[in-house]
């Protein structure tokens, strides 16, 4: 959910009311007031996710309809076409309405033409499954220079990002991404059949 773990739970912000939150997201634009909006979505996100379980039925859809709400509502309140901040729980009860009107429509649509079309569908065939060499996968690594190699492993095998790798080897985050990118194709070009240079 955006922002709903960086409010700290007694922040000034939870002494407002929901209008006066989503009259300052307006009034803030074209800047962000992230604490306010981050307070308002903790609010409001459990009473859109109850309403998408109650009308959708699934866990997913609900959590989906949650982001698509509230970053609508928060895009309309930083463009100022909200025109009654007061009546913002309204407003969000009836986006909940629309965006599930919409769902719906969508799925008898799909079922519609599935009924119509689908026969004459051929089944889609599943494509063969990749097999790994993994002898082959060594050897390419070991072509790979040591400091290709050692960005790749650090950002595929730890899990690092391309800052984090910069700070660790000394080099700049955009350094990291060319590497990794060059290390890459190279290795994809070997594995592949394709010489290295």
């Amino acid at each position: 959910m955006p922002y709903a773990s960086q409010v700290p739970e007694h922040s000034a912000e939870t002494a407002l009311d929901d209008a006066t939150l989503a009259r300052r997201i307006a009034q803030t634009a074209p800047g962000i007031d992230s604490t306010a909006e981050a307070e308002l979505c903790r609010r409001l996100a459990p009473r859109v996710r109850l309403y998408g379980l109650r009308h959708l039925r699934n866990e997913s859809a609900a959590a989906d309809l949650v982001q698509q709400v509230l970053l609508t509502t928060l895009e309309r309140l930083r463009a100022g076409r909200l025109r009654e901040p007061e009546q913002i729980a309204s407003y969000v009860l009836g986006m909940c309405r629309m965006v599930v009107l919409d769902l719906r429509r969508g799925h008898v649509r799909r079922e519609r033409l599935l009924e119509t079309y689908g026969e004459g569908l051929a089944p889609a065939d599943a494509p063969e499954p990749l097999v790994l060499d993994n002898g082959r996968l060594r050897r390419c690594l070991e072509r790979l220079s040591v400091r290709e190699c050692t960005v790749l492993i650090m950002s595929f095998f730890d899990d690092m990002p391309s800052e984090e790798v910069g700070s660790e080897l000394g080099l700049t985050a955009a350094n990291i991404r060319v590497i990794r990118h060059r290390g890459l194709e190279r290795l994809r070009d070997c594995v592949t059949g394709k010489e290295l240079s």
